[in-house]
């Protein structure tokens, strides 16, 4: 069983999907240690909630981001994480955060910090993936879990899904039919990771084991 850790920023709902699916036992894990740079995050209230402790870093205002993630570092130490999960972590993490988490003896090559994102990476990254989506004139839009480096949503994927771009759709509808989708998608990938099937060959990320409709992480909710 592992320990994750999970830095969030906002009001948790794709913690909420690590958590619940912690106890639904669909990943061999607990969360540790919930961190959030912003005080009052809805994120720390569904923590407490479910009985897991809550640290706080904030950030505002702070220029300094080396020393800020030492702080970070430090905190997450007194819990012992296998893993941290970004979850509407709205700060790039530094080099030496990511070299805390780097591949361990138990990871089989692979980084130990991972995030998900609302967008299909490489397509727009960063902020407001959606909206750069429907902006573009895209026919598909979806989410992508991917391992932490140094650059903006750069590292290597470990599973995507796709929903469509309506033609009526607003940033927010696309963004709802796409969050959907996170909150199923995540857990798979932590479930993976957790059960040690997850190795990077290159920028390759290989799931052990895995065939068929498993594999098929990438899909449309019209192919139910």
């Amino acid at each position: 069983m592992i320990r994750i850790a999970v830095l969030a920023s906002g009001g948790g709902t794709n913690l909420q999907a690590l958590l619940d699916a912690c106890a639904a036992g669909g990943i061999d894990g607990r969360v540790a240690v919930v961190l959030s740079n912003v005080p009052g995050a809805g994120a720390l209230a569904r923590a407490e909630r479910a009985g897991v402790p809550t640290e706080v870093v904030p950030s505002k205002g702070v220029t300094d981001r080396a020393a800020h993630d030492a702080a970070m570092l430090e905190r997450l130490a007194r819990h012992g994480p296998d893993l941290v999960c970004l979850a509407g972590y709205m700060r790039l993490l530094t080099p030496g955060f990511l070299r805390a988490f780097g591949p361990s003896a138990t990871s089989r090559g692979c980084p130990r910090v991972m995030n998900i994102h609302p967008g299909l990476l490489p397509s727009f990254p960063g902020i407001h993936a959606q909206r750069q989506a429907l902006a573009y004139g895209a026919r598909f839009a979806g989410c992508t879990v991917h391992f932490v480096d140094e650059g903006t949503d750069t590292g290597p994927i470990v599973a995507q899904a796709v929903v469509p771009v309506l033609d009526d759709d607003s940033e927010e509808a696309l963004a709802a039919r796409i969050l959907a989708e996170e909150h199923r998608l995540y857990p798979k990938a932590v479930g993976w990771f957790a059960a040690g099937r997850l190795s990077l060959d290159g920028r390759r990320v290989c799931v052990e084991g895995a065939r068929g409709p498993e594999l098929a992480a990438l899909r449309a909710p019209w192919d139910e």
